[in-house]
């Protein structure tokens, strides 16, 4: 029998042009968080001297405002369409980006509160459109198809960012604060433009979504349903410390390979496409080879639970790695990282967009908000996190190795954990939607 969210949609649901339009917005919302987080970050420390912790707290603070995702959620669960919340998002991004760029230009003379406004909009636009488009894909996107569509909003956002980060690269030099200007300006324009063309129309070819459910229900009472809803719960406690694991290697890999293994600056980065590779790999093998699996109850959790497992695998063996430099084969170590973090990736996020209809119609976009919470809290943390836990190591145990294998090691043991929590929440929550049988009954 269908699940509550899952109410007509067993035959029909959106096509793949429409999926792959849908992952358009994806990819233009990497683009500019890319843009922001990355280059602007590279550029205020090299380019304007500031210490590190301005960039990084400035991320942090983004992350923070993204707190609010359950609120844009319930917002579009209550309204008639969830497109004005997805453009009314990109557009706040889009703004905040520029002003990101002009503030960056300004930071020598007092920018910084320019820079602390334009990452708030960053981080309300990054909530509300990619709450609204994650819930338009839950309540649009036929079950049996819920994985590849995952798959492919995913790996066009990392496209998004490769891109992006080619051309914006090229265009900045030779450096200058105009055309750091000129060069964000373009970014977001063509992003805001891309994620027009891929969203606008899209949702008139969808099921229509019910509202009247929530139109009776406050805010409050919307999260105190969610909280009370055990396998909800437990998914909460699951995307934060699978996520956590996730995320606290982001900012230690490239050091620890230029430290441990002498790579240069070149090499390092080099190091990065090699995890992406194994990232995009392993989102693949669970969006297209996954099919084969839907008639099978509990497919989805065994993948999310292979992923956690072969990233702590990976992790252990960085761990190792570290007391093994340089003679340990680090790159095929860090490309089945990538390939594990994937297959995880994919699976949590199929899995996640098959349980935000579980609550009843009208209830995804706060359900999926209170994820992608979660979700926000975790990645502020998960880098933070990491990068001090070396740092303190190397004080207390006075060597750089050690340091490096116990952060790695407690990574490792965090991705354990998420799937000891996988395997916890009931089958039907992370399968039933998936289920082909299931869906043949109803």
């Amino acid at each position: 029998m269908n699940g509550p969210g899952d109410i007509g949609q067993a035959d029909i649901g959106l096509g793949w042009a429409s999926i792959v339009r849908l992952g358009l917005v994806q990819s233009a919302l990497g683009a500019i968080v890319m843009l922001t987080t990355s280059t602007l970050n590279r550029v205020m420390v090299v380019e304007y001297g500031l210490a590190a912790t301005v960039p990084a707290g400035l991320v942090a603070w983004h992350y923070a405002v993204q707190m609010s995702r359950a609120r844009w959620g319930h917002g579009s669960d209550g309204g008639a369409a969830r497109t004005p919340w997805i453009v009314g998002g990109m557009v706040l991004l889009a703004l905040g980006a520029v002003l990101a760029a002009y503030a960056t230009t300004r930071m020598t003379g007092g920018g910084i509160a320019i820079a602390i406004a334009a990452f708030t909009l960053i981080g309300v636009g990054v909530g509300a459109s990619g709450t609204s488009l994650l819930a338009l894909l839950a309540t649009s996107v036929a079950p049996a198809r819920r994985p590849a569509a995952a798959a492919i909003t995913w790996i066009m956002m990392i496209v998004g960012i490769i891109v992006t980060a080619a051309i914006a690269g090229k265009l900045l030099d030779p450096f200058s604060p105009a055309r750091l200007l000129a060069v964000a300006s373009g970014v977001a324009g063509a992003a805001l433009v891309v994620a027009l063309l891929g969203v606008v129309g899209v949702e008139r070819n969808a099921p229509k979504m019910p509202t009247s459910a929530t139109q009776k229900v406050e805010f409050a009472v919307a999260l105190r349903e969610i909280w009370a809803d055990q396998r909800a719960r437990r998914f909460t406690i699951f995307v934060f410390v699978s996520m956590l694991a996730y995320s606290a290697q982001d900012l230690i890999l490239e050091p620890f390979a230029g430290l441990l293994f002498g790579f240069t600056p070149g090499e390092s980065t080099s190091l990065s496409s090699v995890q992406h590779g194994g990232v995009l790999l392993g989102m693949i093998l669970v969006g297209i080879g996954g099919n084969a699996f839907t008639g099978r109850a509990g497919w989805m959790r065994s993948w999310t639970i292979a992923g956690c497992v072969g990233s702590a695998a990976a992790l252990i063996g960085l761990a190792c790695a570290a007391v093994m430099a340089p003679a340990w084969p680090l790159r095929p170590t860090v490309f089945v990282l990538g390939f594990a973090n994937g297959i995880f990736a994919v699976a949590a996020i199929g899995s996640m967009m098959g349980l935000a209809g579980n609550g009843g119609p009208g209830r995804e976009g706060v359900r999926m908000g209170v994820w992608g919470a979660a979700q926000a809290i975790a990645f502020g943390l998960g880098g933070f996190v990491g990068a001090a836990g070396v740092d303190v190591g190397r004080r207390l145990m006075g060597s750089t190795p050690s340091a490096y294998l116990v952060v790695f090691a407690v990574e490792g043991t965090l991705f354990l954990v998420a799937a000891m929590l996988a395997a916890r929440i009931d089958a039907p929550v992370l399968a039933a939607d998936f289920s082909v049988p299931a869906l043949a009954k109803g």
